[in-house]
Parts: C-alpha cells; structure tokens; sequence
C-alpha cells in the first residue's frame, strides 16, 4: 500500500511540474485584423494563371543571384468599393532552402538544381513569401492592375538542366 502512496505521489509531483512548464509563458502575442464585408472583384485571369518564363540555359547563370528570363504578370482587382482604399499583395509558397526571396522548385524527377523563382514588384524590389507588398491606392469604376515580375534566380555557384516550376498563391490584403 505505501508502495502505491509514493507512486501515486511521485506521478503527481512529475505531472504537476509538466503542467507548470507546459503554461510557461515568456511573452504575449496579440492578434489584430478585421474582416471587411465588401472587397474588389480578383479577375478571373489573374486568380489562376501561368507565367511563362520559358527555357534558358544553365549557363546564364555565372553566379549566385544572377536572374533570368525576367516575364511580367499582373494582378487584376475591379469593382473595388469606397470602404477600399488600398491593397496590398501576399505570395505564399515554398521557400528555397528557407529563403524566402525566392520560391522552391517543385519537386520533380530531374528538376532543375540551383535554381529558384523569385518575384518582384512594379519597382523591381524583392517581394519576400509571406510579406505583404506596399499599399497600392485603388481606384473605383476602373480595373486596377498591380503589376509584378518572375524570374529565375540562382541559388548556387552551379544550375542544372530540368524542368523548372514552382507554384505561388497569393492574398488580397485591403488596408
């Protein structure tokens, strides 16, 4: 009985100083946002769309971050209502290796090596995955086109022959 009694109290003990670590808390996250009722229209050819960057040989490509093969697409958003003033455009994808300046190629057999997919903006900055672009005034009555570009970037000293894809979606996020 007293066997019971220590190992009743010893689990106890080991299940109390697992609650008190598992409610540990080194800090506070808040989360604001707001769900609006009325947003613009994403065009139908800019909801799903193909970008072809097409096919570029494994010798452009000398050095880390060199690009190639730069194509423009754009982003579409109409019937825009007078409670949206401005958007801004979130990619979302695979990262290569971790770095979110350029999208991972999709895992294919003989894929392309060394090599990722990078987006920029209209003023050719770096759009990072998983951050917001700066905010883009919109006007009502009209299409609004936000204007992007893809590339091929090298991410190693050496870029290998194969097929290159990558798949991106992206958010509309009003301000």
């Amino acid at each position: 009985m007293k066997k019971q009694i220590h190992a009743l109290a010893f689990v106890s003990v080991i299940t109390g100083a697992t609650l008190s670590v598992a409610n540990a808390a080194d800090g506070t996250i808040q989360f604001n946002g707001e769900i609006i009722d009325a947003a613009c229209t994403v065009s139908p050819a800019s909801a799903n769309q193909t970008v072809t960057l097409g096919q570029v040989s494994s010798t452009a490509f000398s050095a880390v971050d060199d690009t190639a093969a730069a194509t423009a697409f754009q982003i579409d958003l109409s019937a825009c209502p007078a409670s949206v003033s401005t958007a801004s455009i979130k990619f979302d994808g695979t990262p290569y290796q971790g770095d979110t300046t350029a999208l991972a190629l999709t895992p294919l057999p003989g894929a392309a090596t060394g090599v990722g997919i990078r987006i920029r903006t209209a003023t050719n900055l770096i759009q990072p995955l998983y951050t917001a672009t700066q905010p883009t005034a919109l006007a009502q009555g009209v299409t609004n086109s936000l204007m992007f570009n893809a590339s091929y970037v090298a991410k190693s000293a050496t870029v290998t022959a194969g097929p290159a894809d990558a798949v991106a979606t992206f958010s509309v996020i009003y301000n």
